[in-house]
């Protein structure tokens, strides 16, 4: 890694973290980056840059969408506690639903049911949904 001293062009940067060029343009359009410029407008990304492209991405990871991320890297957003609050209870559902998949997964791969939907253990894995006590859950596109 380069020292604290040191910037990366448009393409360093988007090549130490697989991205496409694109993607940090867009990012810098949203305001979530705001790169000084060299003498020839040419963008400039320091150690300060590198930090928010991995606090970005990891966000990402985790399922945030990029107006919340906005939110985030805002210190100063008076909705900031509110989407982190939200955020976290969103987790949380989806922490319940993997471990309810992984439960599922792993009876599956046990299960001796050669149509894993007409097995009864199976089956309450999806009782909620199929009584309606549990609206249908999905992952938001982010």
């Amino acid at each position: 890694m380069k020292s604290s001293q040191e910037t990366w062009t448009i393409g360093e940067l988007a090549t130490r973290f697989g991205l496409a060029t694109h993607v940090l343009r867009h990012w810098e359009d949203m305001g979530l980056l705001d790169p000084p410029r060299d003498s020839a407008g040419r963008r400039r990304f320091g150690g300060e840059e590198l930090v928010r492209v991995a606090v970005i991405l990891r966000s990402k990871a985790a399922g945030m969408s990029l107006e919340q991320i906005a939110v985030l890297l805002d210190a100063g957003a008076p909705e900031r506690h509110a989407v982190l609050q939200a955020h976290l209870d969103d987790l949380e559902r989806r922490m319940v639903e993997m471990e309810r998949s992984r439960e599922m997964t792993e009876h599956a791969l046990r299960c001796r049911a050669h149509d894993i939907s007409q097995c009864p253990n199976f089956h309450r894995g999806v009782a909620d949904l199929l009584s309606g006590e549990t609206a249908v859950w999905h992952v938001p596109a982010v």
